[in-house]
């Protein structure tokens, strides 16, 4: 039996970079809206995490007629009232700033709290043909330090250094990052709640 293809719903090269292997591991084959010839980029106006990854997840399978995986993730800091949050993205202005000027924009904000605690949020979210759903969330808790550091991963990375280690995710590169990340914790609940949904 052939493996089931799904489509991921997203334009963000570096959630395609840590999402294909993941789903790889699960038996999933993945293609790119690039790959499958679909165009989708839906307003995202949920207020939570959960609502966004369904808006885009839906948007891609009405576009494609292919079970459609979306994420929404993003950095929630203690110290400014779970912000960015869904605005990670677009926290330091439109989708065109930079990671390094979104990083910067942060540190900013940042500047005089001494309370360091943030943690990153991911929801993965599937729409089905008949329109069936399944959902399922992680998080990695961790801290804002007070300068970037690092040269791998994207947004936020090199100033979140994650509960239990002393590097940031930019520095602890791909391998280490997709095991403990909250997309990584995500995308494991995502598998057994795919698996219930499909009786396996």
């Amino acid at each position: 039996m052939s493996a089931p293809v799904f489509l991921l719903a997203t334009n963000n090269s570096g959630k395609l970079a840590e999402m294909r292997p993941i789903f790889a591991s699960l038996g999933i084959e993945c293609v790119s809206m690039r790959e499958a010839g679909v165009s989708s980029d839906p307003e995202e106006t949920g207020v939570t995490f959960e609502e966004n990854a369904l808006i885009k997840a839906r948007a891609a399978m009405g576009a494609s007629g292919m079970p459609s995986v979306a994420d929404d993730s993003g950095l929630m800091v203690d110290a400014l009232g779970g912000a960015p949050g869904v605005m990670s993205a677009r926290f330091a202005g439109g989708h065109d700033v930079s990671d390094a000027e979104k990083c910067a924009y942060l540190l900013a904000k940042m500047a005089d709290k001494e309370q360091r605690s943030a943690r990153f949020v991911s929801c993965i979210a599937c729409v089905f043909p008949d329109g069936g759903k399944v959902t399922a969330h992680g998080t990695c808790e961790g801290r804002i330090i007070r300068a970037p550091r690092g040269e791998s991963g994207f947004g936020y990375d090199p100033v979140f250094v994650p509960e239990g280690y002393d590097e940031t995710f930019a520095e602890l590169g791909p391998e280490i990052k997709n095991g403990i990340s909250h997309r990584a914790r995500a995308l494991l609940a995502f598998k057994e709640e795919l698996a219930r949904y499909l009786g396996r």
